[in-house]
């Protein structure tokens, strides 16, 4: 496997960077999680656009234009055989001294990596994924913005590892003020009455590509939404439930805390969004 590093791509094997690297020190650095269908990378424009403000919004300044970062992009998944894959783009602070200033990191570290990915197994996306509430709050966001998405993902591992633990494949997440924000990885979508609902980012929720891309397809369906803060018992008596991110795409819920959504199949509202989305995937982005 071919990796991109700062200006060349390298074996997978050289790929290395500094362990003075406050990206692996303290997970100061930002990245993007971006997918590649049929030869299209899906919205990358939007990506690049989320990982500058991601960068502005921590002082890191790009030494790349937006123009460049998109040519490596297409360069390592060309390099690399890929058609259909996952993207994964890290820009790290750099090395620097021990401690948290950032007055030595002068050099940025560019990371892109391309391969394949599956989130979940393909079944679920057929038959509906059951999911459970964890204890892990989702940090406040007066602490840390979710619109940065930033190296460090300790809060929605923790998370992952009491899903897992108990047997599930995703978690909902609740906010201090115990109102949903999103899954370890996902974004939340309730239908209930016609309507779709979704946690806005003040509640905790990333800003997400493919979260903008379903809001996108609720118009295009004629399905009125909004956002709003929810509880569990929202999320319990939803008619329908989905989850949507990068690398999840859109999955369908069917059982949340022992409790089925709806009848405990897929819903046919969230069966039209996965079909829109699938038609969206290879036509809306950026051709290798």
């Amino acid at each position: 496997m071919k990796i991109f590093m700062n200006d060349k791509l390298v074996d997978q094997a050289e790929a290395k960077v500094s362990v003075f690297d406050h990206g692996l020190l303290y997970g100061d650095g930002i990245f993007e999680g971006i997918r590649l269908y049929d030869s299209c990378v899906f919205k990358l424009e939007e990506h690049l656009e989320r990982l500058e403000y991601s960068a502005k919004a921590i002082m890191l300044e790009l030494p790349w234009s937006r123009q460049e970062i998109s040519d490596a992009v297409c360069e390592t998944c060309r390099a690399n055989g890929l058609k259909d894959g996952y993207i994964r783009l890290v820009v790290t602070r750099g090395e620097g001294s021990l401690g948290l200033s950032i007055k030595n990191c002068d050099k940025p570290q560019l990371i892109i990596i391309a391969d394949k990915i599956q989130l979940y197994p393909q079944e679920f996306y057929e038959k509906g994924l059951e999911i459970i509430t964890v204890p892990t709050r989702r940090i406040n966001p007066a602490a840390l913005p979710p619109t940065v998405k930033s190296l460090n993902y300790l809060n929605n591992i923790l998370a992952k590892i009491e899903a897992q633990h108990l047997g599930y494949h995703e978690a909902i997440m609740l906010n201090d003020q115990g109102h949903v924000a999103e899954c370890t990885g996902d974004n939340v979508f309730v239908i209930h009455k016609g309507e779709l609902i979704t946690p806005s980012a003040s509640a905790g929720a990333l800003k997400g590509i493919t979260r903008d891309t379903a809001l996108g397809i609720s118009e295009d369906l004629g399905v009125p939404w909004r956002e709003a803060n929810l509880t569990r018992y929202d999320i319990w008596v939803a008619e329908e439930l989905f989850l949507t991110g990068t690398a999840a795409e859109i999955i369908p819920i069917v059982k949340v805390d022992a409790r089925p959504i709806g009848d405990g199949k897929p819903g046919p509202i969230t069966a039209k969004f996965l079909e829109r989305f699938r038609e969206l995937v290879s036509r809306e982005g950026t051709m290798l």
